[in-house]
């Protein structure tokens, strides 16, 4: 009887919207309010530091340099956003959404946005201190040449996401539910969560460095 070929498994990749913006006005001088709606503005080099703005709507904004430094954006919603070269040393958006967004060279130091909701989000270049994106259910999500010291998807149900020639210091998975997760071409030093690792795609390289692990984990003696 003969034996089937082997086939490799169908990996499906992040499904990304393109952002498009036209006609923005300009507001040079915003004046944010919290719970509010703001759509069609371009801010460029504006200051939202310490502000409270949780449940504010942006929609179809684009954000130049902004800081958001110790903003508080609990709840708040990005829509068909793009946010280029945005500061945040400290960065409060838990339980935030953010939907077809291009998030541009991010200079973030502690990142809170846990139990959040992620769904065709690009992020390109920067670097990310620590991203806590703990309990969040994030789809669709694409992160390219980023440095990241500590990426948090603890119970994160994480679908159709790719991290491309990235760094991460420790990526934390514990609890989390993968689908699609892709993790080839990035440089990982540790990770924890093994028991979350269904889902998880990695190339030959990247497993003959986690293959340690397993074997500490699963109690394999490697003599």
């Amino acid at each position: 009887m003969r034996g089937r070929a082997a086939t490799s498994p169908k990996i499906t990749a992040p499904r990304l919207a393109v952002v498009r913006l036209a006609e923005l006005r300009d507001d040079p001088y915003p004046d944010f309010q919290r719970g509010e709606r703001y759509d069609g503005v371009r801010y460029s080099r504006a200051e939202a530091d310490g502000l409270e703005l949780s449940g504010t709507d942006f929609a179809e904004c684009e954000f130049q340099g902004v800081s958001f430094n110790e903003t508080q954006l609990r709840g708040a919603t990005f829509r068909d956003c793009i946010l280029t070269d945005m500061y945040a040393p400290v960065f409060r958006a838990a339980r935030s959404t953010l939907r077809d967004v291009e998030i541009v060279n991010p200079r973030w130091g502690s990142a809170e946005l846990y139990e959040g909701g992620w769904q065709s989000v690009r992020i390109d270049g920067g670097k990310l201190d620590y991203v806590n994106l703990r309990g969040s259910k994030v789809t669709d999500v694409q992160i390219s040449d980023c440095i990241i010291s500590e990426l948090d998807l603890g119970s994160c149900a994480a679908t159709r996401v790719a991290l491309k020639n990235c760094t991460i210091g420790t990526l934390d998975l514990s609890g989390a539910k993968l689908k699609d997760v892709d993790l080839r071409g990035t440089d990982v030093r540790v990770i924890s969560g093994l028991d979350s690792l269904s889902g998880l795609v990695i190339d030959d390289y990247q497993l003959s460095l986690l293959a340690p692990l397993l074997a500490a984990h699963l109690g394999v003696v490697v003599a």
